[in-house]
């Protein structure tokens, strides 16, 4: 009988919180010590997630504790920028503890793994420090990273997103009524996953994002010049060919819809359009941000990093 591990969330009020607390509540080999929010505080877990049955409680855990609670994985579900007073105070005192960030604090920090594991499963050896892609950046990935190797200048992405990626602190991007039949444009350059992605893969990538009314879910078209022309059949065995093996990722021949992905914990790639003369390349991604594009990627990370199966209480539909 495995023993169970203890898993504290810092930052359980927001949307991302409240999935990794159903992935958890259904895991076999995990089991939360904590979770911690200010707003919440003193509020029975259960009584604001229909997935969690036990007596547990929020708490307001000021950040220099945390390492004392003694939990063998904490997760950071905080805005970016504020992870650094909880870092440095694990490493001083529990160092031993497998710490995953869901902010981009460490993305370009080459101390800490990032657990992309569609495509960096391989590098992971053994890192105590994981830092969870974010949403867009994961679609961008696993939509260019099968041709890769054949572009011939940046990808142009164009991404919309749910308003949920806004998070719960009120801004324009997640009021609804400013959002109320409207496409809203932001950050149309130097977007931090316009960085991000362009530093995984090592090529320049151009992003511009827009959120949506819808309140989850993530569409991603992304425009590749090629140094060759292909045909669509060749394009579509090579998606099928590298994410064979993936269940969380489906390739699918006509263009995801995003409402479909919605509620769901994987990916799905199609929409293959090819223009005259073979050397543009159409694709279409599709997640939902709450869950492959955060929560349910920070658990496959933490199944891989404690040795469990990796999808352990992530749901797989065939």
């Amino acid at each position: 009988m495995t023993t169970k591990k203890s898993i504290g969330i810092v930052g359980a009020r927001g949307h991302t919180g409240a999935e990794l607390i159903r992935l958890v509540a259904s895991h076999p080999h995990l089991e939360l010590a904590f979770v911690s929010s200010r707003e919440l505080a003193g509020q029975r877990v259960a009584d604001h997630n229909d997935a969690y049955r036990g007596e547990l409680r929020y708490e307001a855990i000021a950040h220099d504790q945390v390492a004392a609670r003694g939990a063998d994985v904490v997760v950071l579900a905080l805005p970016n920028g504020k992870s650094a007073e909880i870092v440095a105070g694990i490493d001083a005192a529990a160092p031993q503890t497998l710490v995953v960030d869901l902010s981009a604090d460490h993305r370009f920090d080459p101390a800490w793994y990032y657990g992309l594991p569609e495509i960096t499963r391989g590098q992971y050896a053994g890192q105590k420090r994981i830092s969870n892609p974010g949403c867009y950046a994961t679609a961008m990935q696993l939509a260019i990273w099968p041709m890769l190797e054949y572009l011939a200048g940046p990808p142009q992405c164009f991404g919309v997103s749910g308003y949920s990626g806004a998070g719960t602190t009120p801004s324009d991007k997640n009021d609804v009524e400013l959002l109320r039949d409207n496409l809203m444009p932001y950050s149309l350059a130097d977007h931090m996953h316009e960085r991000e992605v362009s530093a995984q893969l090592r090529v320049p990538v151009e992003f511009m994002p827009h959120v949506a009314p819808h309140f989850r879910g993530i569409t991603l078209t992304a425009n590749l010049w090629l140094r060759e022309p292909v045909t669509v059949d060749w394009v579509r065995a090579r998606y099928e060919q590298r994410y064979a093996d993936e269940p969380l990722v489906d390739v699918v021949e006509p263009a995801p819809w995003v409402s479909r992905i919605a509620g769901r914990h994987g990916v799905e790639i199609g929409g293959f359009t090819v223009a005259p003369g073979g050397k543009r390349l159409v694709v279409v991604a599709t997640l939902d941000n709450l869950l492959k594009g955060a929560a349910t990627q920070a658990m496959q990370n933490i199944n891989i990093a404690l040795g469990f199966d990796e999808l352990a209480s992530i749901p797989v539909e065939e």
